[in-house]
């Protein structure tokens, strides 16, 4: 049961809808699903898919088969892609739960067309590199399949992707050619039955590139998050996450006085610390020991001093006496500072933050109004 100190995250569901019809928007024609991998990038993958679906989402990207079997009873009737592929010995488990492996090598295609031939056919898709250099057939592997039908005789081939690597920066050359090269190589297939599956490169990021990087399906994590899809531009997505903190113990500090552990900080004359109940432990980066900062009572306060599992402490001496007290709540992550402005300051991305929030938190969903 957690006590008055217990620290908040709070989940704003309509705002993850909002942002769900701002892309839906952003990329229409083409249909718009979601990625709710890594439990919906820390945020409670259930309770998310569930708000995603009721906004009219049928498209769910997750990155393994555990949680897209999780995921499965919470959208039965929605298609699930299972993006790190097909485990070895589990096609009969992804065919039993209509899900979709993402295959990636040319083992993968041949696991399922074996399923597919002694089983009934299920559908499938493929993931094609062109340039990231992770997951997904290479150039030449893809040229290879192309050429040779028989490779993917008897396997309803339902969807196609690539990921691009650079999209959050418009102008970088990367994007162009890695659109140049997924084009040129679906265009080369004999799709099974003469049947084109439909193709998507677009992520959060990938949303903002215009018409031609949409294809017929895009597939945003970050940004229905909240976090912010391009760098130079405005945020337009809906924040999504708040955090706050309590203010455990309040202590008064000299000249020369040090705080936390390794005495990083010494004081230069005296001042006030707020010790707050958060720490590493609930993913408060150590990196943001010293450079990051809270807000109390509406003002910045630099964080002094290392996190530490449990606790951090902010250097409130500019604040007046009865500016805030012991139990008083401290903003992480708010109106005053986002996830992205967070990450900034611990040397990181938004994606990091999100998925490293702890699970000691007290969570708050506000809950979504009905489907539009």
């Amino acid at each position: 049961m957690p006590d008055a100190s217990t620290a908040v995250l709070t989940i704003d569901l309509a705002a993850i809808a909002e942002n769900y019809r701002i892309l839906s928007e952003q990329v229409a024609p083409a249909t718009c699903g979601a990625a709710v991998k890594a439990d919906a990038y820390g945020l409670g993958a259930a309770t998310v898919a569930s708000v995603l679906h009721r906004a009219g989402c049928d498209h769910f990207f997750v990155a393994t088969l555990d949680e897209a079997l999780a995921l499965r009873p919470i959208v039965p009737t929605a298609q699930i892609y299972v993006l790190n592929g097909l485990p070895a010995g589990a096609a009969e488990a992804v065919a039993a739960e209509n899900l979709i492996p993402v295959l990636g090598t040319l083992e993968q295609i041949e696991d399922w067309r074996q399923h597919c031939r002694t089983a009934r056919p299920k559908p499938a898709a493929l993931m094609i590199d062109t340039g990231m250099s992770r997951l997904g057939l290479s150039e030449k592997d893809t040229v290879r399949l192309a050429g040779d039908p028989a490779l993917l005789q008897g396997i309803p081939i339902v969807h196609a992707m690539s990921h691009l690597a650079c999209s959050d920066d418009e102008a970088n050359p990367m994007n162009i050619r890695q659109l140049t090269l997924f084009r040129a190589l679906t265009e080369r297939f004999p799709w099974p039955g003469g049947a084109k599956p439909t193709l998507s490169m677009a992520a959060s990021s990938g949303c903002f590139l215009g018409t031609d990087y949409h294809f017929d399906l895009a597939r945003p994590g970050a940004s229905l998050y909240g976090l912010e899809p391009m760098i130079g531009r405005p945020n337009p997505m809906r924040p999504v996450v708040a955090l706050e903190g309590k203010i455990l113990q309040i202590r008064d500090v000299d000249l020369g006085m040090t705080v936390g552990y390794g005495a990083t900080h010494q004081f230069k004359g005296r001042s006030r610390l707020a010790v707050i109940g958060v720490g590493y432990a609930d993913g408060i980066f150590r990196s943001l020991g010293n450079r990051g900062a809270v807000f109390v009572a509406g003002e910045r306060a630099p964080i002094v001093g290392r996190i530490s599992m449990d606790l951090m402490t902010a250097d409130i001496g500019h604040l007046s006496l009865s500016a805030c007290r012991v139990g008083d709540p401290v903003e992480i992550i708010g109106p005053h500072q986002s996830v992205d402005d967070l990450a900034r300051d611990a040397g990181t991305i938004g994606y990091e933050i999100l998925t490293a929030l702890g699970s000691r938190y007290l969570r708050r969903y506000h809950a979504a109004g009905p489907r539009a």
